[in-house]
C-alpha cells in the first residue's frame, strides 16, 4: 500500500476545505490550523471570503492566526480591495484577530465608511485594535461621521469602537452632540454615556439620549430650574455630585 505524498496530503486538505459538508471543512481547517504549513495560506484567505458557514468563518480565522503574521497580513490586506463585501468583512475580522499593527495603514476612510453595514462594523471593530495612540483623535473623527447609521446592532458596534478609544474620543463626540440630525445627536449623546458609563446598557442610554435631544437646550434649562438632577456630560445626568459622571 502506498503511503501519500506529501503534495497529495496538501491536496487533499485543500480540496476538504472546499468539501460541499460544512462538518468536513470545519475539521480541515482544525487539522490546518493544528499543524500549520505556508501551503495553506492562500486557500484560507480565499475560503474565508466564500464561506457560508458562521462557525467554519471562524476557525478559518484561527487557522490563520496560527501561521506567521509576515504570511498571512499582506493577502489579507489584499482582500480588502476585493469587490465582494464578505471577503472584505472577513479579511478585517481575521486582521482584528491577528492583532498585527503593520496592518493599519490598510484600514482606509473607505472601509470605515463602507456602504455594507458588515464591512464597515468589521472595519470599526478592527480599527480601534490596530490604530496607534497617536492617531486614535483622527479615528474617532472619521468614526463620527457615521453616528446615527443603521439599525440597532449597527449603532451599538459604533458606540462600542467609540467608547473603546476614551478620551481621544471625547472632542468628536462633542461635536456631533451638536449635528442638525437628532438621529446623529441621539447616537452621539448615548455612546458619550457608554464612554463615561461602561456598565449603562446600550439601549437605556439611547433612550435617555432622545430625551435630551427631544427637550433641547430649553427644557433641559427647565428641568434644572425645577431641581431635576443637572445634566452631566452631554447632557446626562450626572452621576456623581461633581457631574464628573464615570
Amino acid at each position: 500500500m502506498s503511503v501519500p505524498t506529501e503534495d497529495q496530503t496538501t491536496t487533499k486538505a485543500i480540496r476538504a476545505l472546499a468539501h460541499d459538508s460544512p462538518t468536513v471543512r470545519l475539521r480541515a481547517t482544525m487539522a490546518v490550523g493544528t499543524t500549520p504549513d505556508p501551503r495553506y495560506v492562500d486557500t484560507l484567505v480565499e475560503r474565508c471570503g466564500v464561506e457560508p458557514e458562521f462557525f467554519v468563518r471562524e476557525a478559518l480565522t484561527w487557522a490563520l492566526t496560527r501561521h506567521p503574521a509576515t504570511l498571512t497580513v499582506p493577502k489579507l490586506v489584499a482582500e480588502l480591495r476585493s469587490e465582494h463585501a464578505p471577503a472584505r468583512s472577513q479579511a478585517l475580522h481575521t486582521l482584528s484577530k491577528v492583532g498585527d499593527r503593520r496592518a493599519w495603514p490598510s484600514i482606509t476612510r473607505a472601509l470605515l465608511t463602507d456602504p455594507d453595514d458588515e464591512v464597515a462594523r468589521a472595519a470599526w471593530r478592527t480599527a480601534v485594535v490596530l490604530v496607534p495612540e497617536e492617531e486614535a483623535s483622527g479615528l474617532a473623527v472619521t468614526l463620527a461621521t457615521q453616528l446615527g447609521r443603521g439599525g440597532r446592532e449597527t449603532r451599538l458596534s459604533l458606540s462600542r469602537a467609540l467608547a473603546a478609544l476614551g478620551e481621544a474620543a471625547e472632542p468628536a463626540l462633542r461635536a456631533a452632540a451638536t449635528h442638525p440630525d437628532p438621529r446623529v445627536r441621539q447616537h452621539a449623546l448615548a455612546t458619550e454615556r457608554l464612554l463615561h458609563d461602561p456598565d449603562a446598557g446600550f439601549d437605556l442610554a439611547v433612550e435617555e439620549a432622545k430625551r435630551v435631544v427631544a427637550l433641547g437646550p430649553a427644557g433641559v434649562a427647565a428641568l434644572d430650574s425645577a431641581g431635576v438632577a443637572a445634566p452631566g456630560p452631554a447632557g446626562f445626568a450626572a452621576s456623581d455630585p461633581d457631574g464628573q459622571g464615570g
